[in-house]
């Protein structure tokens, strides 16, 4: 003989007695949200390939520096600083596609039914991104150190290892601000061939105005983000520069941030 399960049903409320509350769902903890979206800048073909232009990029700035400059001038600083242009022109790339690659049908649906905030979704890419351009400081100051010893022992290099803090942090905080101005740039556009383009045409096309006409001279030295963030890799900023820098970063970064978080809110997915 058999006996057949019943479903049991929720026992109503006493009289008198409060309705039992339901518990929210926890969603996906931030931790994981973080982790997922920075494997995405690596894990997908277009960051991969992304990675490899940079580090071609930078191994060939490398070289350059080593065979072209004087043994004086083959030090630690010099070399990591080297690096540091290349990278700063395309580790914004890599942020352009890490806010523009979510909006496949097939991605958003998966993202977005995980994690219904899509706000959660933005920030943590952002500290992706962030996070990638720090960690392309740490892998220019290990390659620069191995070019000073390369320097020393075939090149008759300086071969000093002092590093000034200024400076470093400067390469740094410029990276952070260069990633988070290219997920601006992405977000706010949508889609990467144009985001692209933008991010390479309208800073350039604003520098070259600034410096051709006489009356754009004077708000190019507060809106000109090349401009305002060369002290950054002198390690020399004064209270102005700090002035001058925090208004670009406001035109070029915020602004874009603050317009890709509100299309974030309300995108459809295609």
């Amino acid at each position: 003989m058999t006996t057949t399960a019943t479903p049991t049903t929720p026992r109503p409320p006493a009289p008198g007695e409060a309705p039992a509350r339901r518990t929210a769902p926890t969603g996906v903890p931030f931790h994981r949200l973080l982790a997922v979206e920075t494997r995405k800048i690596v894990d997908t073909r277009a960051g991969r390939g992304l990675l490899l232009v940079i580090a071609l990029v930078t191994a060939a700035t490398i070289a350059v520096v080593l065979l072209t400059a004087e043994p004086e001038e083959l030090t630690w600083s010099t070399l990591a600083l080297a690096t540091a242009l290349p990278q700063a022109f395309l580790l914004p790339v890599l942020g352009i596609l890490t806010a523009t690659a979510e909006w496949t049908h097939r991605t958003g649906l998966v993202t977005f039914t995980l994690e219904p905030r899509r706000l959660r979704v933005g920030v943590a890419k952002l500290l992706a991104a962030t996070l990638v351009g720090l960690l392309a400081v740490v892998v220019a100051l290990a390659v620069g150190a191995l070019a000073n010893v390369a320097g020393m022992l075939w090149l008759d290099g300086d071969g000093s290892w002092s590093l000034d803090a200024g400076q470093v942090g400067g390469a740094a905080l410029l990276q952070v601000i260069g990633v988070a101005q290219g997920v601006g740039f992405g977000a706010a556009i949508g889609t990467s061939a144009p985001a692209i383009v933008a991010f390479l045409v309208l800073p350039t096309l604003w520098t070259v105005l600034g410096a051709m006409i006489s009356w754009l001279e004077t708000p190019a030295r507060w809106l000109d983000l090349a401009m305002t963030s060369e002290p950054l890799l002198a390690g020399s900023l004064a209270a102005g520069d700090w002035a001058r820098l925090a208004t670009s970063v406001g035109l070029w970064v915020l602004l874009p941030l603050a317009v890709g978080t509100h299309r974030l809110l309300h995108r459809e997915v295609s």
